[in-house]
C-alpha cells in the first residue's frame, strides 16, 4: 500500500541529488549535534535526518529515508552554485559557502549547547552571512510523517505558530527581512543575501513537554556559544603525528555520538542506511538501527577517550554500562537503548529508504543473541578504567568475578560472532575474546580490584589460548581462520594483535593472507564472501593498519594508513563501509566505530609496536 502524500513542500533538488529520486549522496552528509540527537546537512544544505529531542527519538525530519514523506529543512541559494565547506576549527559547526554567478553567501549550522551544556529543548541555528553580491536564498521547514506514524500540522497560538508531529512540538524562528510563507504543513519563503547582511533560520523544539520559545537573536547567539563551547571541549586535547586533524575531526564525531543525558554511547547516528545497492543483508533482506549503545563499541570508545586524557565522558560511561549489567542481570546483552533500557523488537514503518532500498527497522534483532566478544570488551573496559587510576566499588567487582566465572564456562559455546550473523558457529575471534576477558580478571585481581578464583580465570585462559592454537590455525591458509573446520577467514582477528594474543609470525601471515583475500585497494571486506552482499568494512582497515604495527611492520602500516585516511568525504566523515569501485558510502553514519578505528590506529602508530615490546620483556626476563 503506497502511503499519502503530505502536501507539496514546493522543494526543488540540489545538483548532487538523484534527479528521479531526491536522495543525496550518503558521502554528502555532514553531521552537526548537541550530544543529545545529530542532523544531517547534506552538500545542498538540506537538513535530511534529525530526530528530536534524542538520538533514538522517532525523526521528525527524515528524507534521508523518504525523499518525498520524511520531512526536511531546506536553506539554498536559487542559483546555480559551487559548494565547499568546513567546520569551524575545533567545533562540530559547519560552515557551508556557495558561490553563485552573482555572489557568495556563507551558511553555519549548529544545534545549540547552553551556557552550562546541553539546552534542555532542541536548538537548530542556520546562520546566512552575505560575502560577496547579492544572492537570493529560500528556506523550507517541513516537518515529516515520523516514519508515517504521524501527520504533521500547523497550530496557530497567542505567540504564533507551531507545528505539532507525533509528540514534538517545534517553531520556526526568523531574524532578518525574509517573505515568509506559513502554510499547514510547512514554513518557506525567501531572502537576498548582500556583503554584511545576516539571516537566521533556527528551529526550537521539545518532545512530550511545554516548547521554550527561544527569540531569534537568542538562537543566533546561542550559534556564538555553541563554537566557544566546542572549541573549550577540543582544546583538552592536541593530537599530534601526521594524522592529527583526522584524529581530531573523529574524536569530535565520537562525542556527538556521546548520548550526554545517560553517558552511553550511540554506535552511529541512523537506520536503515543500506550495506549494498539491492538491498538486505546477506540475501535475507535486512538493514540495521544503530542508534542503540553496543558493549563493543563502549569499550573501544573509551580505549580512546582515555588516551586523549579525556575524563567526564570516560567516567559517565563506565558507569551507564556497569549501571545496565547490575540492572539487567548477569546474561549481557549485545547493546542497550540509550537509556540503558532493554531493546525492544524491531519495528518495519512503511518507508520506502534511502532510494528505495528497505526495508526501513526500528529496532535491531540482533538484541537476543549470544555474542562472547562481549565479555571481551567489559573486561578491557574495566581493565582500562582501572589502569587510568582508577577505582572499582565492591559491588562491581563481585559482578565482575561472576561474569569471569560465566567466561571460564560459556566460551565453549557456539555464538553469532562479532558479525552477528544467524549462523552460530566456534568463531575464533568470539574464543579470544573470553580469553581477554580472562586475562584481564586476573590482572584485576591482582590489583585488588575484584574478588574470585583467579588461578582458575588464568587457567582457563591458558586453556583457551592452546584450543585456538591447536584448532584455528590453517597451515594450507597459512592464517587463524573464521572458525574450526573452515578456510574462510575474519578480519576481526585483527584486533587479537592488539590485544596482545599474537604479535608474531602466525599473526603476520594473517594480515598477509587477510589483505589477499579480502582486501579491495587499502579497503578490506569483513569476511570470506562479504563482498558480494556489502561495501568494504571501513573499521576492519584501519585494524589492518594496527595490526601491522603491532607485528612490527610499521613501514607497511603508516603506507595503509596515508591510503586510507583520505577516503573520508570532504569534511572528514566515516560512514560504516566503502564501495571500493567508486569511493561511494554505505551503511549508517557517521558511524562510530570507523572513526575508533581511525583514532586507533593514528595513536598506535605513535606507540612502540607491540612485538618490540614483547620481545624487549623476553630479553629482560
Amino acid at each position: 500500500m503506497t502511503a499519502p502524500e503530505l502536501s507539496p513542500a514546493a522543494s526543488s533538488i540540489g545538483p548532487e541529488r538523484g534527479p528521479a529520486d531526491g536522495y543525496a549522496e550518503l558521502r554528502s552528509y555532514a553531521p552537526i549535534g548537541d550530544t543529545r540527537t545529530i542532523g544531517l546537512v547534506a552538500l545542498d544544505g538540506a537538513v535530511d535526518w534529525w530526530p528530536i529531542p534524542d538520538l533514538d527519538s522517532c525523526p521528525t525530519f527524515a528524507a534521508v529515508l523518504d525523499a518525498r514523506n520524511g520531512g526536511r529543512l531546506e536553506l539554498t541559494p536559487l542559483e546555480p552554485a559551487t559548494t565547499t565547506r568546513r567546520y569551524l576549527p575545533g567545533t562540530n559547526v559547519l560552515e557551508t559557502t556557495h558561490v553563485t554567478p552573482s555572489g557568495t553567501v556563507r551558511v553555519i549550522d549548529a544545534l545549540n549547547t547552553g551556557v552550562a551544556g546541553r539546552l534542555p529543548w532542541t536548538e537548530l541555528a542556520r546562520r546566512v552571512e552575505g560575502v560577496e553580491g547579492r544572492v537570493p536564498m529560500r528556506f523550507d521547514v517541513a516537518p515529516g510523517t515520523c516514519l508515517n506514524s504521524s501527520s504533521p500540522w500547523a497550530h496557530d497560538t497567542v505567540h504564533g505558530t507551531v507545528f505539532r508531529v507525533h509528540d514534538v512540538t517545534l517553531a520556526v524562528r526568523l531574524l532578518g527581512e525574509l517573505e515568509t510563507d506559513v502554510g499547514d504543513q510547512a514554513v518557506r519563503g525567501g531572502f537576498t543575501t548582500f556583503r554584511g547582511s545576516r539571516h537566521l533560520v533556527g528551529v526550537t523544539a521539545t518532545a512530550n513537554e511545554p516548547l521554550h520559545l527561544s527569540t531569534p537573536r537568542d538562537v543566533d547567539a546561542g550559534l556564538d556559544r555553541t563554537v566557544a563551547s566546542w572549541e573549550r571541549w577540543s582544546a583538552q586535547f592536541r593530537p599530534r603525528g601526521p594524522w592529527a586533524d583526522a584524529v581530531a575531526r573523529s574524536a569530535l564525531i565520537l562525542k556527538l555520538l556521546l548520548h550526554s543525558p545517560s553517558g552511553s554511547i550511540a554506535a552511529a547516528a541512523t537506520t536503515s542506511l543500506p550495506e549494498n545497492l539491492v538491498g538486505g543483508k546477506n540475501t535475507e533482506g535486512k538493514n540495521w538501527d544503530y542508534r542503540y549503545a553496543w558493549i563493543r563499541d563502549a569499550a573501544y570508545t573509551l580505549k580512546a577517550l582515555f588516551r586523549f586524557g579525556l575524563r567526564e565522558e570516560t567516567q559517565a560511561a563506565v558507569s551507564w554500562l556497569l549501571h545496565a549489567i547490575h540492572r539487567h542481570g548477569p546474561d549481557m546483552q549485545v547493546f542497550y537503548r540509550l537509556d540503558g533500557e532493554l531493546p525492544l523488537p524491531p519495528e518495519y514503518p512503511e518507508v520506502p529508504g534511502w532510494r528505495g532500498i528497505g526495508p526501513v527497522v526500528v529496532g535491531n534483532d540482533a538484541a537476543n543473541q549470544l555474542q562472547l566478544s562481549v565479555f571481551g570488551d567489559v573486561f578491557d573496559m574495566v581493565r582500562l578504567y582501572v589502569d587510568n587510576g582508577h577505582v572499582l566499588d565492591t559491588a562491581t567487582g563481585r559482578l565482575l568475578a561472576g561474569m569471569a566465572d560465566r567466561a571460564c564456562d560459556v566460551w565453549r559455546h557456539r555464538d553469532a560472532g562479532l558479525w552477528e550473523l544467524d549462523r552460530r558457529e566456534h568463531y575464533t575471534s568470539s574464543k579470544l575474546s573470553c580469553w581477554q576477558a580472562l586475562r584481564c580478571a586476573v590482572r584485576l585481581a591482582q590489583m585488588g580490584q575484584i574478588p574470585g578464583d583467579s588461578p582458575r580465570w588464568a587457567s582457563e585462559a591458558e586453556r583457551i589460548r592452546r584450543w585456538v592454537e591447536e584448532h584455528c590455525w590453517s597451515a594450507t591458509r597459512s592464517s587463524y581462520v573464521w572458525y574450526p573446520g573452515t578456510e574462510e577467514l575474519d578480519t576481526s582477528i585483527l584486533l587479537h594483535a592488539g590485544s596482545g594474543f599474537d604479535v608474531g609470525p602466525r599473526m603476520s601471515a594473517t594480515i598477509d593472507a587477510l589483505r589477499a583475500e579480502l582486501g579491495a585497494g587499502p579497503l578490506l571486506y569483513r569476511y570470506s564472501g562479504a563482498g558480494k552482499d556489502e561495501g568494504a568494512f571501513v573499521a576492519a582497515s584501519f585494524w589492518a593498519v594496527s595490526a601491522l604495527h603491532a607485528v612490527g611492520r610499521t613501514g607497511e602500516a603508516r603506507t595503509l594508513m596515508d591510503a586510507l585516511v583520505p577516503l573520508t568525504n570532504d569534511v572528514g566523515v566515516l560512514a560504516e563501509m566503502i564501495d571500493p569501485s567508486d569511493g561511494s558510502f554505505l551503511g549508517n553514519l557517521p558511524q562510530g566505530l570507523s572513526h575508533l578505528a581511525l583514532i586507533g590506529a593514528a595513536l598506535d602508530l605513535e606507540e612502540e609496536p607491540l612485538a618490540v615490546q614483547e620481545a624487549r620483556a623476553r630479553d629482560d626476563a
